[in-house]
């Protein structure tokens, strides 16, 4: 895969870091279906060589979004920029540079792999030797070499989402867009998946992934986190969490309005009451789960240390709790 790191090495070796130009710029975009708000003033800076994962449940705006990125639909308001170009008109000189993973497969079950990526590299006039050593590359790039005669209708998911990657970047393109790239993997296809997109990453090409899955969106670079078509949040997934703050130890107990209540008064600590749980917020968590367990014995069925996760960030920033479904 020495070919990936070379072309993009060359490309990125003819401009200083300090001008290449963001490889998504979205300024207060807006767009609507009707009465609809699906995206409501949306800020975003996305950069080149970065795993970027647009996180959000049903009716957040991510997949509205995915198809203003993806010249799909042009922006209403505001201004899409992708590496420096304007969307609204100069939509065929960008989707030069996209590749573009769809939610649900885009391959011709009938035909073999080698002939998808076949018609594929037709559309952006590809032809002849270099066609064929692109397919071979790709291909191999993404571990489907061997099944290069294989008929798609014989394959499993995970192997489709591997064909449709090598298919999305068999033109080089600069920035690769997918929406929810994980619909109908396992959970080991879905690392294995995201590996090869690290692989990607590494080599210069910028990821943009919708997502509604928060295991996925703990493995990107940075992370925008939609709300109601608002950008409320954008950071790595690790600063994310620390602003939740810290970590907490977890009781799980029967009447927990008391349970934290007598901790409250024997330990000195801050303890609040959930249905089935008591939550104790302190600088060294770990340090009260023995005096906790003396104090409480059989009556804290278990003790635990939680650490803030995507979740809980989504709860402190909405105050409702995240649910994993697709939507605009």
């Amino acid at each position: 895969m020495t070919w990936w790191r070379t072309l993009r090495s060359r490309r990125l070796s003819h401009q200083p870091m300090s001008v290449i130009p963001a490889a998504i710029l979205i300024q207060d975009l807006h767009h609507a279906y009707g009465k609809h708000v699906a995206l409501d003033g949306a800020n975003l800076q996305i950069h080149p060589g970065e795993i970027f994962g647009i996180l959000g449940p049903n009716g957040s705006g991510k997949s509205t979004l995915f198809r203003v990125l993806s010249t799909i639909v042009p922006p209403q308001r505001g201004q899409v920029r992708i590496f420096g170009t304007a969307l609204g008109g100069s939509e065929p000189e960008i989707r030069g540079q996209l590749g573009v993973v769809f939610q649900f497969p885009a391959l011709d079950k009938v035909l073999t792999v080698a002939e998808n990526l076949w018609h594929q590299g037709h559309l952006y006039r590809l032809r002849g030797t270099d066609l064929k050593e692109r397919i071979s590359r790709n291909l191999a790039a993404v571990g489907m070499l061997e099944a290069a005669h294989r008929r798609v209708a014989d394959l499993s998911g995970g192997q489709r989402r591997r064909v449709e990657l090598a298919k999305a970047m068999l033109h080089d393109p600069k920035l690769l867009i997918l929406d929810e790239p994980s619909t109908g993997l396992d959970p080991a296809a879905r690392i294995e998946f995201f590996g090869i997109l690290r692989d990607l990453a590494s080599r210069g090409t910028t990821v943009a992934l919708t997502t509604h899955l928060l295991d996925e969106a703990e493995r990107c670079s940075r992370l925008a986190i939609l709300d109601r078509g608002r950008v409320i949040a954008c950071d790595t997934p690790d600063a994310l969490r620390r602003g939740v703050g810290r970590d907490a130890l977890t009781i799980e107990c029967d009447d927990a309005e008391s349970v934290a209540a007598r901790l409250r008064q024997r330990l000195a600590v801050s303890a609040t009451a959930e249905p089935g749980i008591v939550r104790v917020d302190a600088e060294r968590p770990a340090e009260l789960i023995v005096p906790i367990l003396e104090l409480l014995g059989e009556q804290a069925r278990g003790v635990a240390i939680h650490r803030p996760t995507l979740q809980d960030v989504y709860l402190h920033l909405t105050g409702r709790p995240f649910e994993s479904t697709t939507g605009a």
